[in-house]
């Protein structure tokens, strides 16, 4: 098990999601095959907050449990290094998705989430969203690694 932190270059390596889609900034602690925590800075250039919603600007809660998913991927890739090459991380369900309070403008989102199984190529994660040491949101979710 290797505790990592990752840049942006290096997420970006891991992961296919691009701007304005990619919802990770950082990831500052991760044991492999076991949890990961990301960083989304969040700031009014986000272009979700063009429409979402331009008096009051919220991060979208759908967007908050994708950056987690997100979040999973990366652990994923990095958990299985070389054997992941060439495949993709596909969400396949989301359950028990909460949202406690507004994330805005100027928060920084820290992204916990944490395998909870793995058969095959499907993989389970609890995930929790925190601003400030608070939570704003959780869900638990499973994805499948496949062939891209």
């Amino acid at each position: 098990m290797t505790e990592t932190t990752l840049d942006i270059a290096a997420i970006m390596r891991a992961i296919p999601h691009r701007y304005p889609f990619l919802l990770v900034d950082r990831v500052v602690e991760m044991n492999h095959d076991n949890y990961c925590v990301g960083i989304k800075n969040v700031t009014i250039n986000d272009q979700f907050f063009q429409g979402h919603f331009p008096t009051e600007p919220v991060m979208p809660g759908v967007l908050i449990v994708e950056a987690m998913a997100q979040t999973s991927a990366v652990l994923v890739v990095e958990t299985l290094g070389p054997e992941s090459q060439g495949k993709l991380v596909y969400f396949m369900s989301i359950d028990s998705a909460k949202f406690r309070r507004p994330v805005v403008p100027g928060d920084q989102l820290r992204i916990k989430v944490t395998k909870v199984q793995r058969r095959m190529s499907v993989w389970k994660f609890s995930g929790e969203a925190t601003v400030d040491g608070r939570v704003v949101a959780e869900a638990t979710f499973a994805a499948m690694i496949r062939d891209r």
